[in-house]
């Protein structure tokens, strides 16, 4: 049983759609606290000049908030703008009315909170490529489980059943990796391939929104959300 928990993310990059694909179960850990700056409520969209964030606006936020607490702005406030910026990147693409719809489908929802938002675009792409058919999603507070870090990490992977954690490259910075092993669980972080796919706007960059690659590629951008992963020990000695 292969387990991925993270930080829900809005539109993200292939990378954590990679990490759907490889996921027997996903956990959306979105009641831990919101970091400005983080990938929660924003993406990058690459442009005619160059790359740009497109970032869901928040309301009344507050210091220590966890993501599924903060609030975002009303969706007809700002939806439009996030729609005419990824025309303007789509513009010309041979299947930019896919991701169009993907996004207007999205942001047409009544939605109140930065984990609402975020969890549906990820559920959105999934669906397109056919990723949630052989992966279960669930919610990280809906294990009543306390804790922090690495030690209430491995109690969600572990109420699942899981023997395997996959996790991205951040996590080597505090992950305890001897305590997951001393309970029957391996961890394996993630071996992004940035698999390149035709893409516009100049040379290719993996690090944008995967609705980027729907639009160029359509589902058959499924065949480049192909990375696996690597033992632990395998990424630390290998990592420069």
């Amino acid at each position: 049983m292969r387990v991925v928990i993270s930080q829900s993310m809005y539109f993200p990059w292939v990378g954590l759609l990679e990490q759907i694909r490889l996921a027997d179960v996903f956990i959306h850990y979105d009641d831990v606290q919101f970091s400005k700056g983080s990938f929660s409520n924003r993406v990058q969209v690459k442009m005619p000049d160059g790359r740009a964030w497109m970032t869901v606006p928040l309301s009344d936020h507050r210091l220590g908030q966890t993501i599924d607490e903060v609030r975002i702005k009303p969706m007809e406030s700002w939806r439009n703008q996030h729609l005419a910026l990824l025309e303007k990147s789509f513009k010309g693409a041979p299947h930019a009315e896919d991701a169009l719809e993907i996004a207007a489908s999205v942001t047409g929802k009544d939605l109140s909170t930065v984990a609402e938002v975020s969890r549906e675009s990820m559920l959105a792409l999934s669906r397109y490529f056919g990723l949630d058919t052989d992966t279960t999603f669930m919610d990280s507070r809906s294990f009543d489980i306390p804790g922090s870090s690495s030690e209430r990490v491995l109690a969600l992977v572990k109420a699942v059943g899981g023997k395997d954690y996959i996790t991205g490259h951040g996590a080597r910075n505090y992950l305890d990796h001897e305590l997951f092993e001393s309970q029957g669980v391996s961890v394996s972080y993630m071996d992004y391939q940035c698999t390149p796919y035709p893409q516009s706007h100049g040379a290719f960059t993996p690090y944008v929104t995967a609705l980027d690659l729907i639009a160029n590629c359509g589902r058959d951008g499924r065949a480049s959300i192909a990375s696996g992963t690597r033992n632990w020990k395998e990424f630390r000695d290998g990592s420069t």
